[in-house]
């Protein structure tokens, strides 16, 4: 048989028990004054003793189980002895006996279900009944207190532990499904990121690197030196795609501990430049860089990058005539972008407003999710508009590790 032990108590479980024994401990007594002392040898108090001590070994259940039983059942039999060999030694004789157990009994018991292993509980609850029945001599008044105060409280409580082992059991059951499932998703899920990254490089990086691969070969064979320009203009916008391209792959590999070589990452020198492009074309932008710049990996700083690349995109469509800010606070912990700008002075070109695929923010936001991120943009206090990102030092891999 499987044994029901638990590990207890707790402190309310103390609480419960102590107030237990106290509530009837004054029961006993105010048993004993309604059926007066006893006569025998033991003296006047000998019943109530008795019920106090059984009383007070509620207190020492949790420990001693074995022993608490053990000390109801010879209370219990003496009692019987007394009342059968020897009345008014024990159990008084001025008023008819209703039972032969401790009053206490009824809650022993119901705790000892949680306490001993199924077996013995039922030795200890038979017996107890057999003393308390007395089936050999049944009466109206001994039989069913008897079983009331034995076999009932054992029952009730056998249910109500029945129950919340069952009812742990379904729960258990319930979350172990719950992860099952979201292990499985999470699974499909990686599946599908990888599926999507060996797409995208089979067929996206060899037409870039036969795009870089033509536009070289042209700048070389061609004497026109505005084409060798506009050729070199392409092979490098083509090497930086790449690149972006592997960053990408890389991330939605996360997980195969493996990160892509980005040999020239975008640093803070690669967003003066963006900066100076905005300046260029009437876009007043200060930049601000604090901490060091390496204390991030090649990926979050790629992404910072994008975030600064997009951000003085939208401006220059949406906001001329304002003002903007560009600031790169690296920490330990990672590195912090914020790019906002002012109310615009003029009204936005309706030809250049009108570009784009209207999803850039969506994007930036996905894109600095994937590296563990967080991505926000709104109305910037006084008008215009500021979009903000919290990068973390390296990519969080499936193992749990960093980066």
């Amino acid at each position: 048989m499987t044994s029901t032990r638990r590990s207890w108590p707790r402190s309310t479980d103390w609480l419960w028990l102590g107030g237990a024994a106290l509530v009837f401990a004054c029961l006993d007594f105010g048993l004993f004054l309604a059926a007066g002392p006893t006569t025998g040898f033991l003296g006047p108090y000998a019943t109530l003793v008795l019920e106090l001590v059984c009383d007070a070994s509620l207190l020492l259940l949790a420990r001693f189980p074995n022993a608490v039983a053990g000390l109801l059942i010879a209370a219990s039999l003496a009692m019987l002895a007394s009342d059968l060999f020897s009345p008014g030694l024990l159990v008084p004789a001025r008023q008819p006996t209703l039972m032969t157990v401790p009053t206490i009994t009824p809650i022993v018991l119901a705790q000892l279900v949680r306490q001993l292993d199924r077996r013995r509980l039922l030795w200890i609850a038979g017996f107890l009944a057999l003393l308390a029945t007395r089936p050999w001599n049944p009466a109206w008044n001994t039989t069913p207190f008897g079983l009331l105060s034995t076999a009932l409280p054992v029952a009730v409580a056998l249910y109500f532990e029945a129950r919340r082992q069952l009812l742990s059991s379904l729960r258990d059951r319930a979350e172990r499904a719950e992860r099952e499932q979201h292990l499985l998703a999470e699974q499909a899920l990686a599946a599908e990121r990888r599926r999507l990254a060996s797409e995208m490089h089979d067929v996206v990086t060899h037409r870039l690197s036969l795009m870089v691969l033509h536009a070289g070969a042209l700048g070389v064979t061609s004497p026109d030196p505005s084409v060798k320009s506009a050729a070199e203009d392409i092979r490098r916008e083509g090497a930086h795609a790449l690149d972006e391209l592997r960053d990408l792959v890389g991330v939605l590999r996360n997980g195969t501990g493996i990160e892509p070589p980005v040999p020239n990452p975008p640093l803070p020198g690669e967003v003066a430049d963006l900066v100076a492009e905005s300046v260029a074309v009437g876009i007043a932008t200060e930049l601000s860089v604090t901490g060091d710049r390496t204390s991030v990996s090649p990926t979050v700083a790629r992404t910072a990058y994008r975030v600064v690349q997009e951000a003085l995109t939208n401006i220059r469509k949406h906001a001329p005539g304002c003002s903007a800010t560009v600031s790169l606070r690296y920490h330990p912990g990672g590195l912090d972008v914020a790019v906002a700008n002012t109310r615009a002075t003029r009204p936005p070109d309706a030809a250049l407003a009108g570009t784009g695929s209207g999803a850039g923010l969506s994007g930036l936001r996905q894109r600095v999710e994937l590296v563990g991120g967080s991505f926000e943009a709104g109305p910037a206090p006084g008008g215009g508009f500021k979009i903000g990102a919290i990068l973390p030092a390296y990519v969080p891999t499936t193992e749990g590790a960093a980066r």
